[in-house]
């Protein structure tokens, strides 16, 4: 019985601390943290930083000393025979003796260690190498940019998925004792039918709306997961608010901050795309080159007609080989001047791209201010007229109920109080995620 009982509770405690894993609580700042250390495409672009490192030590590895073994075996399954005159073995003259000059077995074991002492090649791709893994510590930085922003949008959807719910829900409630009264004051005869099924519209019209919203802030909960890189069936908690974060991101300075091209993530990138067009041509240029390369080998051979190989009286015949090769490229019918022609085109094409990468930053860097100082200005609009839209709508809605004003005029401002509780959510996650553009756009270094 007490087994059974341990058992049980080891059960329940499994279940609880699977069901703790499965939770999460998270504000803005620690989602993105999160999502730097796990999101599937930080995770894959630090696996690309490690393999280029691992790239530049295979390139140096091929100037450094190699060393190879190599055995073999041989076993005339019908020896080869030769022929000599026959009159070297006291035969006669004219004819031939049928004889073979090898053991029917043997066995070579050498060693050997090679040396590249110069190949242009080799030093171009070393530096190549050394630049690619530069790009690729810069293509991480540029993913790490682009999944705080991802982070940044997808934590707002889901902000503004509850608040619309909440909104709505508080909206629905009010109008359903709307419809409640109205259809009180309709039984006593005080106003017409047309008047409840107005309210009955527009409280089925919302109703749809709030179930539509309750979908979309699941998918959103799980884009937040899938942006993050946690399973999509984790619960997420999450700590801020929309409004603190609207006026959290509102900072004014940021958009009279210089913007400094050379410090700009793309602008990097591009600059070693042009480095390496330039290492191309000098590669294309090196194979002109002579390479001078050198080894030292040692091995040693047996022959026996059984294998005897192992026996401790065989002998073996050891030999040592020190060699020197020198390759010059003499001509190669303009093959090679074609090579480096076309290289040096890419590395004039790489040029103009630079400079169209530097004018399309610097332009989307103004056009980030732009729409960041137009979400701040949106927001502050939306906010006094949310509140305007809530005065004239109760104000209707007195009206309706003491016979002064019609259906279509509740309506209209039950309505314009919807369309501006809508634009007040939108602009605070304009807000936020214009801010996050142009963190982007500016090359705004992340804070962990």
């Amino acid at each position: 019985m007490k087994k059974i009982i341990l058992v049980c509770i080891s059960t329940c405690f499994f279940l609880i601390t699977n069901a703790q894993e499965k939770t999460m609580n998270l504000s803005l700042k620690e989602a993105i943290t999160f999502a730097l250390d796990n999101s599937y495409n930080t995770k894959a672009s630090k696996n690309d930083v490690e393999s280029a490192r691992k790239k530049v030590w295979e390139t140096t590895a091929t100037g450094l000393p190699q060393i190879s073994g190599k055995v073999d075996y041989q076993n005339w399954l019908k020896q080869q025979v030769s022929l000599l005159p026959a009159e070297f073995v006291g035969g006669t003259a004219g004819t031939f003796q049928p004889v073979t000059f090898s053991p029917k077995q043997n066995v070579s074991a050498s060693v050997t260690l090679n040396q590249l002492i110069f190949d242009g090649s080799y030093l171009v791709g070393l530096q190549a190498s050394k630049t690619y893994l530069k790009i690729s510590n810069q293509a991480n930085e540029k993913t790490e940019l682009l999944t705080r922003e991802a982070v940044i949008n997808a934590y707002g959807n889901v902000l503004v998925a509850e608040n619309s719910i909440t909104i709505l829900e508080g909206n629905i409630k009010i109008l359903e004792k709307n419809l409640y009264d109205a259809r009180k004051i309709y039984e006593n005869g005080f106003n017409e039918e047309e008047d409840v099924e107005q309210l009955e519209i527009t409280t089925g019209n919302l109703k749809n709306q709030l179930n539509s919203v309750k979908r979309m802030k699941d998918i959103a909960y799980k884009m937040l997961n899938l942006s993050i890189g946690s399973s999509i069936d984790t619960k997420l908690i999450l700590t801020d608010s929309l409004d603190s974060l609207a006026e959290e991101n509102i900072n004014l300075g940021l958009i009279a901050s210089e913007f400094n091209i050379n410090n700009h993530i793309d602008y990097k990138i591009a600059e070693n795309d042009r480095e390496s067009k330039h290492l191309l041509v000098k590669l294309e240029k090196s194979k002109a080159l002579p390479s001078l390369s050198a080894f030292v080998n040692y091995g040693a051979q047996a022959y026996a007609s059984d294998f005897s190989f192992f026996e401790s009286d065989k002998s073996w015949y050891n030999s040592s080989l020190l060699g020197v090769s020198l390759n010059i490229p003499i001509f190669s019918s303009l093959q090679r001047s074609s090579r480096t022609a076309q290289a040096k085109i890419a590395l004039e094409t790489a040029d103009i791209r630079l400079e169209e990468t530097k004018q399309r930053l610097k332009l989307l860097a103004e056009k980030a201010k732009s729409e960041y100082q137009l979400s701040i200005e949106n927001y502050n609009t939306a906010k006094k007229n949310v509140g305007l839209a809530e005065r004239i709508e109760k104000k209707q809605r007195i009206k309706f109920f003491e016979g002064i004003s019609t259906s279509f005029d509740l309506l209209q401002a039950q309505n314009q109080l919807y369309t501006q509780q809508q634009a007040y959510i939108q602009s605070m996650l304009d807000v936020i995620a214009s801010k996050a553009a142009l963190e982007n756009a500016l090359n705004t270094p992340i804070k962990q």
